[in-house]
């Protein structure tokens, strides 16, 4: 498979992030004290049916549902349910939108009512970070200087950078080459080059970076039982830099 995509390809692309990133603003108002994670599942699968996609993660790798709802101490992949959010709570939304045969993914975290200070310190930072790692990625640079990037902010903000889970390419398929880390050393990984499309998504932790399996056998989870936030775009590598492509 050729991690270069054409003009048209990334075009399409761009159609459905579009459609992904106006689903996720519609199901960020939706998250208040009160709502269940199952919830917001269902309201986003019917958005992105209203809009004329499909959702890209139900089904995939068997995961069941169509929305990823990490909640508080929750990294990623974490299976909506029964849970009321409530007021404190902050909740990673991260969604994948098929359309036209093409995969997008995006992934934000929000606040459910009034949160702490520093809650709010680890979103601000974790997407801080993403837009640092958008900034960085153009034709010639390495993934490894994107999870450089990343990696020195985040530390130097006291938070902890999540390792064993990266970004990645995405097509055709949700998960594809290159891999591309959250850390690492500059000048190493893949060369980027234009036409590459891929996501970059930061996970930050408020304590260690260690983590373990959630008990529904999807998710991950802080191995401390601290926080975590999660950021991400889909972007296409053109010679003036990087095209974010999931946003409105």
């Amino acid at each position: 498979m050729s991690l270069i995509k054409t003009p048209e390809e990334i075009k399409i692309m761009a159609e459905g992030g579009k459609i992904l990133a106006t689903v996720l603003k519609e199901l960020e108002k939706m998250v208040k004290p009160g709502i269940t994670t199952l919830e917001l599942d269902s309201a986003a699968e019917a958005l992105i049916l209203k809009h004329g996609a499909k959702p890209a993660f139900k089904g995939y790798k068997k995961f069941p549902y169509s929305l990823c709802t990490s909640v508080n101490e929750d990294i990623v992949h974490a299976l909506p349910t029964e849970y009321v959010l409530k007021e404190g709570d902050i909740v990673t939304l991260d969604l994948g939108v098929l359309h036209k045969g093409y995969n997008t993914d995006s992934a934000i975290t929000v606040a459910v009512g009034e949160i702490s200070f520093e809650a709010k310190r680890l979103m601000k930072v974790t997407e801080k970070a993403l837009r640092l790692g958008i900034k960085k990625a153009r034709d010639g640079v390495t993934t490894g200087d994107i999870g450089n990037t990343i990696q020195r902010f985040i530390e130097d903000q006291g938070f902890g950078v999540v390792r064993d889970l990266y970004g990645h390419g995405i097509g055709k398929s949700v998960h594809e080459e290159p891999y591309v880390p959250n850390y690492g050393k500059r000048a190493t990984g893949t060369v980027l080059k234009e036409g590459m499309v891929i996501c970059i998504e930061p996970m930050v932790t408020m304590g260690t970076y260690e983590m373990k399996k959630s008990k529904d056998g999807f998710g991950y989870a802080t191995r401390d039982g601290s926080l975590s936030a999660h950021y991400e775009h889909t972007i296409a590598i053109t010679k003036d830099g990087a095209r974010v492509l999931t946003s409105v």
